[in-house]
């Protein structure tokens, strides 16, 4: 399978991941705890910026077309208006930021899944903000504070399974990099410029 194709699949199959974590919805104010943000973070650090970028696009392009796939079921580009809306185009500034910090090393990313968390509150809150007409200290504990512990074990639950996926099946990532799921290899002769 060449790597686009490979990309494409996987992609889709983080997509449809996203999908399934959004029904996995506990109601806690305007703004549900959901599993759809681990997968978008696994996109992110599995696929690397660019297919992390596009299997959330194919995700939010789902919902906005109106199809049940966001949290609890709902559907529709009016998601996007609601208390919701930033958190879930945060999900994009995410899979980008995961995508271009992390490198296969544990510290860069450590700190591109911490990053791409914070990404997703950086649009989410404000937004969550506009749509109250609330104060911030107020926003921050309806959009932030209760998804604090639960977003640092998606974090490390996230480390761990690309761990866990890259050393016990590398058949399914035949020369998988940071690096070659951003920019695929040249296709000149080995040691030729290109």
């Amino acid at each position: 399978m060449n790597t686009s194709l490979r990309m494409t699949v996987y992609s889709c199959v983080l997509a449809a991941l996203m999908v399934v974590g959004a029904y996995i919805s506990i109601p806690v104010g305007p703004v549900p705890i959901v599993l759809a943000n681990f997968f978008v973070l696994l996109a992110g650090l599995l696929l690397g910026s660019r297919w992390g970028v596009a299997s959330v696009a194919i995700y939010l392009v789902l919902g906005a077309l109106g199809l049940p796939v966001f949290a609890g079921g709902s559907a529709g580009i009016g998601v996007f208006a609601g208390p919701t809306g930033g958190y879930l185009v945060g999900y994009l500034a995410a899979a980008l930021v995961v995508g271009l910090v992390a490198s296969g090393g544990v510290v860069l990313d450590i700190v591109g899944l911490v990053a791409g968390a914070l990404a997703i509150y950086a649009l989410g809150i404000p937004w969550l903000k506009h749509v109250l007409n609330v104060p911030w200290p107020k926003a921050f504990a309806l959009g932030m504070v209760p998804f604090l512990a639960g977003d640092a074990i998606k974090v490390a639950a996230a480390f761990a399974v690309v761990r866990v996926l890259k050393r016990s099946a590398p058949e399914l990532f035949p020369g998988f990099s940071r690096a070659s799921a951003d920019n695929p290899p040249a296709t000149g002769l080995p040691g030729s410029p290109v």
